[in-house]
């Protein structure tokens, strides 16, 4: 048995007809990017996830960036954030030429340890910009409330959270803004890239529209700099294609997750654990095990392909050694990017499928 890590094909075929009609209608039109499809997912993706603005933006890594830029944060500000995420996360910081400044992970949900945040606080500090990692949604009063106190703004990292909830928010709709990510292989993919913004801050959300279009309300009037940030109007026709399906295809992904560590109970793989309150999503169903690399091996040779997300911190990427950070100052992080290995995890995939992933990794332990 052949099992992909994520099977694309399986998504679009019953989707196929209505892409490609809204794609030739785009075409046979000509109007590119923020046309009529762009305008309406702004407000049907906004709804979905209980937020009053929507605004569609190239891709996910420009979400986060866009919102920093609109919320004034620049050279000499202080970002606090985790290093276990990808990268782009740091990066949308360091492109607005402020510094990201890393707390370390709950050894449990792989998400910012909160009771972390307050100690890493300075008079720099101008925001908090958490990841909901994996699906998962961060323990989101606690930091709202240390935001309040020191008076920070809070940008949800969302690009893997597309409806997931916490205490029956949403994603994206709990802080100050969220940024989502639609590339392709995310519950609510386009095909190629893509991002979307959601804030209930009309002026933020005045700024935000105007920086990822070269900083414009109006065409060719600049009221402040900003890029090409635009999400395409090509893109908008498969994410509106999609999205009425996103709240049935996040439950099977719960589903598939429950099987999974069903299966998996009494094997050495300790499986994802869930906090009070927080509804995931599973973009990806991530275990931890002992001989990791051995095990991701001997699934491939089984037709099993898998993932490892993200095998090196970025306190420790070469990209920001400027930033001085050494290896074991993030020591839970540090330990988990060891030992997690993500396994296939899309709304397609069958029981029948899952539970020979299950087996696949019981006899692994059985064999070591």
């Amino acid at each position: 048995m052949n099992i992909q890590f994520v099977d694309l094909h399986k998504q679009y075929e019953p989707l196929k007809e209505e892409i490609l009609s809204g794609i030739e209608k785009v075409l046979d039109g000509m109007h590119l990017f923020l046309g009529e499809n762009v305008q309406a997912l702004e407000k049907e993706f906004a709804q979905f996830c209980g937020a009053t603005h929507g605004i569609g933006v190239s891709d996910g890594t420009a979400s986060l960036n866009i919102i920093l830029r609109a919320m004034g944060i620049g050279p000499g500000d202080e970002v606090i954030t985790v290093s276990h995420t990808f990268i782009a996360t740091a990066e949308a910081i360091l492109l607005t030429g402020a510094k990201p400044v890393f707390v370390d992970i709950d050894p449990i949900t792989y998400l910012m340890d909160v009771s972390q945040v307050e100690k890493k606080i300075t008079a720099h500090t101008k925001a908090i910009l958490h990841v909901h990692l994996y699906g998962q949604t961060v323990d989101m009063d606690p930091l709202l409330d240390i935001a309040k106190r020191h008076g920070l703004r809070v940008v949800e990292d969302a690009c893997q959270a597309h409806g997931a909830e916490y205490k029956g928010r949403k994603a994206g709709a709990i802080g100050d803004a969220g940024g989502f990510s639609f590339y392709y292989s995310k519950n609510l993919g386009g095909y190629g890239e893509g991002g979307f913004i959601t804030t209930n801050d009309s002026e933020l959300a005045d700024k935000i529209r105007k920086i990822r279009d070269h900083g414009s309300g109006i065409r060719y009037h600049h009221d402040l700099v900003g890029f090409n940030g635009r999400l395409e109007e090509i893109q908008a026709v498969v994410l509106r294609a999609k999205l009425p399906h996103l709240a049935e295809w996040n439950a099977r992904r719960r589903e598939h997750a429950r099987l999974y560590s069903e299966l998996l109970r009494g094997t050495p793989a300790i499986t994802p654990g869930e906090s009070s309150g927080n509804v995931p999503v599973y973009h990806l169903y991530v275990i931890r095990v002992p001989k990791r690399d051995e095990l991701q091996a001997f699934l491939k040779e089984r037709g099993i392909f898998t993932g490892i997300h993200y095998p090196i911190p970025i306190h420790l990427q070469r990209a920001v050694d400027f930033l001085g950070y050494k290896k074991g100052v993030m020591p839970v992080t540090e330990n988990v990017v060891s030992q997690i290995l993500s396994l296939p995890m899309y709304a397609e995939i069958c029981d029948e499928e899952i539970k020979h992933v299950a087996d696949s990794i019981k006899a692994f332990f059985e064999l070591s």
